[in-house]
């Protein structure tokens, strides 16, 4: 394993199934890599909209490669995705909602990392809406969050501030293209490993 600790940032949306799975096998090895996992909530619509790609989703032959393809990566990393039909709704209000987390608790993540899970949940196992504040309200008590700390977010998350922190991140993914080293998708692993040094990855 490689001494130095190494910083990995992980942009995502939850109405992505892949970066759900991105963010399991990068939780589950954490630790085994000795990478410090930062979370970057940012909103898929912006990212297709400035890098100028189509939703996969909504073009008719991916959306059905893609439902056999998650769920055979969903029975190989052991995560419940369950493909719904395709979400026509944007997930702003949503991920605006994770940035208000993010910024709340802005070390450790520990919080961002549950209600994102329960999100995730939401929308890839149980079919929910997520767009509606039930759906929010709902992943954050069982994120461990009070109720009166789950008002304060969905208050938080209409605020300019958070409006521009997601729009901002979202831009910052956008941008990492020509920086730094990037990875896109859940099926660069083992190339993940190598660069950062530590050749182990099992299910």
């Amino acid at each position: 394993m490689s001494s130095s600790r190494k910083v990995v940032k992980l942009f995502y949306d939850v109405i992505s199934p892949y970066s759900w799975l991105a963010f399991e096998v990068l939780c589950r090895y954490r630790n085994v890599w000795n990478i410090d996992l930062k979370f970057k909530p940012a909103f898929l619509g912006g990212v297709f909209h400035g890098s100028g790609n189509q939703e996969p989703g909504l073009v008719q032959n991916k959306f059905h490669y893609m439902v056999t393809d998650l769920k055979q990566l969903s029975e190989f990393f052991g995560v419940p995705v369950n493909p719904p039909l395709p979400c026509k709704k944007g997930t702003l209000d949503v991920m605006r909602f994770v940035t208000a987390v993010a910024e709340k608790e802005k070390e450790g993540g520990v919080l961002v990392e549950r209600v994102s899970r329960e999100l995730w949940k939401n929308v890839w196992s149980t079919h929910q809406d997520i767009t509606q504040p039930a759906s929010l309200i709902e992943a954050g008590l069982k994120a461990g969050l009070s109720a009166s700390e789950v008002e304060e977010f969905l208050i938080l998350s209409q605020t300019q501030q958070i409006r521009d922190k997601l729009k901002s991140v979202t831009q910052e993914a956008l941008d990492y293209r020509v920086s730094t080293e990037v990875f896109f998708g859940s099926d660069r692993f083992e190339l993940m490993a190598q660069r950062i040094g530590n050749y182990e990855l099992g299910m």
